[in-house]
């Protein structure tokens, strides 16, 4: 079966991976004119992640290019350092580049997987037996399922699902490459910023803020959450952001590559695949969501001095950081069987 994928950040390449495994053809179209590099670090915490990064034998190569995880640092404006949140808390397991970690997928995936760069897609029509798609620049095609593996903004869920928006937290945030020290953190009452990243508390809602706005180099977005009654309508479903998105939350890369294996391991059995990945990847997912934006940058100096107070007493309460671990392992993986 011929199955298409929209996005080749992290989601996208991982359900190619274990689609080519399963013995379907994978075609992944990403809008940008090449594999995205740059980005924030991200991390992978509990077996759950390892073990499907272990599966998918690309685990040696991820702590080959993990980073060394660093303390955070609160300052107020006036430069004294008002806090530190230890890098042991925030790094997981191991933590990565998301660029690096794109790279790397894409290249695992590259000799098996056909990518269509600087195309996206536009309309799909789904009759029951399989899906036309229409493309900005391609011609159109036809596919056994289409994947929406595109982010926050997804273009799938939007065309699939026109009418749902992701739930706004009320923060900002915008992320630049920029020299200097990006956990070195300014903060004030709602505002918290260092070279490279800002987060701000904001009533304004996400519509109000469109994407053409943001200059080139710069990724900017609300922190917003995507919980959706259902990912899934026909033979189109979505997964990563797209589907059970948390901006910022902490383990989204994580939940991708569960969510990959699961959701290619279902279609590879046939039946109500769809159904089954959603029963098991979406209590998952919503237990992993999160919003960074009030523990982060709180919008009072009261919540200011007792975040300060609190990270004070993280590394002696243990407890506290496994919750995170909690979340992340809280799935019982299924056993599939790659053909190969």
């Amino acid at each position: 079966m011929d199955v298409l994928i929209s996005g080749a950040g992290i989601a996208g390449p991982a359900l190619a991976h274990w689609l080519t495994r399963f013995g379907f053809t994978a075609t992944v179209v990403e809008r940008a004119p090449s594999p995205r590099a740059g980005g924030q670090a991200v991390d992978f915490r509990g077996e759950a992640h390892l073990s499907v990064l272990r599966r998918m034998g690309v685990l040696d190569a991820v702590l080959a290019a993990r980073t060394t995880p660093r303390d955070m640092v609160f300052r107020g404006v006036d430069g004294r350092e008002r806090a530190r949140l230890p890098g042991s808390f925030t790094a997981g397991d191991v933590e990565i580049l998301r660029g690096d970690l794109s790279r790397l997928l894409h290249d695992l995936t590259a000799a098996d997987v056909e990518y269509v760069f600087g195309d996206s897609i536009t309309a799909l029509h789904d009759d029951g037996a399989g899906v036309d798609v229409t493309f900005t620049h391609g011609r159109p095609r036809r596919f056994d399922f289409v994947i929406g593996a595109d982010g926050m903004r997804s273009g799938v869920r939007r065309l699939v699902f026109p009418s749902y928006r992701p739930k706004f937290q009320g923060y900002y945030f915008a992320i630049w490459d920029a020299e200097g020290d990006d956990h070195d953190l300014t903060c004030s009452p709602g505002v918290l910023s260092a070279p490279g990243w800002l987060m701000y508390k904001s009533s304004v809602p996400p519509e109000l803020m469109p994407e053409e706005l943001v200059a080139p180099g710069i990724y900017f977005d609300s922190i917003s959450q995507v919980r959706m009654p259902s990912v899934s309508s026909g033979r189109v479903t979505l997964i990563g952001d797209a589907g059970y998105g948390s901006t910022l939350g902490g383990m989204g890369t994580g939940l991708a590559v569960v969510s990959a294996y699961v959701l290619a391991g279902e279609l590879a059995a046939g039946g109500d695949a769809f159904a089954r990945y959603e029963a098991l990847i979406g209590p998952y997912a919503r237990g992993c969501q999160g919003n960074p934006g009030p523990f982060l940058a709180p919008g009072t100096r009261l919540g200011m001095w007792v975040r300060d107070r609190m990270f004070g007493l993280l590394p002696k309460m243990p407890m506290v950081a496994r919750f995170d671990v909690k979340a992340a392992t809280a799935i019982k993986l299924p056993e599939y069987a790659p053909v190969r």
